[in-house]
């Protein structure tokens, strides 16, 4: 018969036993896993070094394309905005680079900046939407008729700058006299939806210019708002460009919403590579499309036709 002395030598050998055997199966586990994780790691750090490498050369060629299109751009763009105006807005996320690119490319084209206008944080936000509404239907310049579908604060806020910005389509003429312009634009400095240097003179043809997204904005529909304007904006002239980089062509932005919205994309033209100077070329040569009643979508990104005008099918 076994004793409970017996049984409890017995009990202790099975989980020493236990015990070792874990020790001794980890310790070789160990020095297994130890050996794959570093082979792991080595075969990551190779593909990390080869991915550089690569970033690095097709870094390298963009920066000869551009280069190569800087070169040329004058030849390609000459004369093609000859004896045109073009009035520029941007928006609050909108890279000065890109507009510096833009005023020069323009100039390259033979057309004129009459003026720059700059979109506020208040402007795109849709919290002030009451508030800038409100203020456009004070300061409707008369013989002004705004357009019944410009409800949203962008298209009521676009339908009323295109009217003091932009020369009738049809006689090239002032849809406003020079002290009901000012008026309108003081108005809405004054109230902190846009700034503007200087005298802003109106053109027959505007380009509006935004960024790739503002990280302080609240605004949920800041996209919407800013396509809507540069729509209707385009109505009251000979034609409009909405122009930013990739990143305004994707989800919410303002260049993914003008190219969802059938109405706006059968009118808007848009440019979505606007940090390369492929998408600077292709901003003139959309404006004297446009003069034509030709709208695109020209660049890289999501819902591009083609990467510039007269370019084959992507």
């Amino acid at each position: 018969m076994i004793s409970l002395r017996q049984h409890a030598i017995s009990i202790a050998a099975i989980f020493l036993a236990l015990a070792i055997g874990v020790v001794l199966g980890s310790g070789l586990l160990s020095n297994g896993m130890l050996s794959g994780l570093r082979d792991d790691k080595a075969g990551l750090q190779n593909q990390i070094e080869d991915l550089n490498t690569q970033n690095n050369r097709l870094g390298e060629q963009l920066n000869s394309a551009d280069s190569f299109d800087a070169a040329v751009a004058d030849r390609i763009v000459r004369d093609s905005l000859a004896q045109r105006s073009v009035i520029v807005v941007t928006t609050p996320d909108a890279n000065p680079g890109d507009v510096e690119g833009i005023n020069r490319l323009i100039g390259l084209a033979g057309g004129t900046v009459t003026g720059r206008v700059s979109l506020t944080k208040s402007f795109v936000d849709s919290v002030n939407g009451d508030q800038l509404r409100t203020m456009v239907t004070n300061i409707i310049p008369a013989g002004v008729q705004l357009r019944t579908g410009a409800v949203d604060q962008g298209s009521l806020a676009g339908d009323l700058l295109g009217s003091v910005l932009l020369l009738n389509p049809q006689t090239a003429q002032p849809q406003t006299t020079p002290q009901e312009r000012v008026l309108a634009l003081d108005t809405l400095r004054g109230g902190g939806f846009i700034e503007f240097d200087g005298n802003v003179a109106p053109a027959q043809l505007a380009v509006v210019l935004t960024g790739g997204g503002d990280p302080d904005s609240v605004g949920g529909n800041r996209g919407a708002v800013i396509a809507r304007f540069a729509g209707a904006m385009d109505g009251r002239g000979a034609g409009a460009v909405l122009a930013g980089p990739p990143s305004a062509a994707e989800g919410s932005g303002p260049i993914a919403v003008a190219r969802a919205d059938a109405a706006l994309s059968a009118v808007l033209a848009t440019v979505d590579n606007i940090d390369r100077e492929a998408g600077r070329i292709t901003v003139p040569l959309a404006l004297q499309e446009q003069l034509g009643g030709v709208s695109g979508r020209y660049g890289t990104g999501p819902g591009a036709v083609s990467v510039t005008v007269g370019a084959k099918p992507l």
